[in-house]
């Protein structure tokens, strides 16, 4: 019985560990998946909206949604960027005042007797929560993989200077950025094919040099060898904006 115990603070102090680490990696996948919950939340109304009272001309339904549409969006104007998406910030903030607008110019038309005013500010509403949407969403899943690698590395490990983890990541982003490079754009970006296959291979022959470079070095060189990985990766951003 003492030795049960005994064990039982023990146990205690390797449980409160065990939660210690796993709070950083929960926050680690938090910060590098690109989605917003209030975005995904508000999915639930604007579909019946969109997709059953818009087209079925329900100006009852319609005006019966709106209390719902302004309580989901405050939550989408309070909502924060994942940090794998900081680059975007600017453009979320451009979007999310036009969809503030949109959904306030709904609750007017629902509040008011003009049926076809209501119409247009629901499909103007559906719009910027598409825009919104698309925004965040990410252009191919193969670049939002490499994408997730390559934050850690470039916003955790460089400026820790931790090149054993740099290292031990190398083959992994070589192998994100080879799926990348082999990717099959959906028909809508076909127009864009050629310059993706030009920066999607500069990218992966970055990573490739980069993996060879931390293999025998450390600092500069290899500092330099991630900054030209990132660039390479904003460049292949570039050929969709």
């Amino acid at each position: 019985m003492k030795k049960i115990l005994h064990l039982a603070p023990v146990c205690v102090l390797l449980f409160a560990a065990g939660l210690m680490t796993a709070e950083p990696l929960r926050a680690q996948v938090e910060e590098t998946e690109s989605s917003v919950p209030a975005l995904i939340a508000f999915h639930d109304i604007i579909y019946p909206i969109w997709h059953t009272a818009y087209p079925e001309k329900n100006y009852a339904d319609l005006r019966s949604y709106a209390p719902e549409v302004k309580s989901l969006a405050e939550k989408i104007y309070a909502a924060q960027l994942p940090g794998i998406l900081r680059d975007k910030e600017a453009k979320w903030k451009e979007g999310v005042a036009e969809f503030k607008k949109a959904v306030d110019d709904y609750a007017a038309a629902s509040s008011g007797t003009d049926d076809g005013a209501l119409l247009q500010a629901a499909e103007v509403l559906h719009a910027r929560y598409e825009m919104l949407v698309r925004i965040v969403r990410p252009i191919l899943k193969e670049m939002d993989d490499f994408h997730k690698v390559l934050y850690i590395i470039y916003h955790k490990d460089l400026p820790d200077k931790d090149y054993a983890k740099i290292k031990a990541s190398a083959p992994e982003l070589v192998t994100k950025a080879e799926a990348v490079m082999t990717a099959t754009l959906p028909a809508r970006l076909e127009p864009k094919k050629e310059d993706f296959k030009a920066s999607a291979t500069a990218l992966y022959k970055a990573s490739k040099a980069l993996a060879k470079i931390v293999e025998t070095q450390t600092g500069p060189p290899v500092d330099a060898a991630v900054e030209n990985v990132h660039a390479k990766y904003q460049d292949l951003v570039k050929v969709f904006e």
